[in-house]
């Protein structure tokens, strides 16, 4: 399984999960099997958002993500990972806790952004 984590930098697993899914700069991708962390990357996130379109969506799809963990995401990409069965994860703080939290089944489901309607 691989998950998605937004990042703003490329700090990797010590690095923090970004607030805003489409406003990232990194997408740290974990591949977890059997309950371990398997593997690991850092990749840029070239779909930042410039207002709309969830971009960002197709561009961490191209990584064949299961999940995708972030600190905050408008309800536009949270629909458009529905339909493709990719689950979506909240989450605020350092990046090995959200995968340790992940490993756990401890994370709570994303809540829509407030400040608009648009995807981020």
């Amino acid at each position: 399984m691989i998950v998605g984590i937004t990042v703003n930098d490329e700090l990797g697993i010590n690095g923090n999960v970004s607030e805003h899914f489409g406003q990232c700069k990194y997408f740290f991708l974990a591949e977890i099997e059997d309950g371990k962390l398997k593997s690991r990357s850092v990749v840029q996130n070239t779909a930042v958002h410039g207002g709309g379109g969830c971009l960002a969506v197709d561009e961490i799809m191209k990584h064949k993500v299961n999940a995708v963990i972030s600190g905050g995401m408008g309800m536009g990409a949270q629909q458009k990972f529905a339909q493709a069965g990719v689950k979506v994860f909240a989450f605020s703080g350092k990046v090995k806790d959200a995968v340790d939290s992940f490993i756990k089944n401890s994370l709570g489901n994303l809540g829509s952004c407030n400040h608009d309607k648009t995807c981020h």
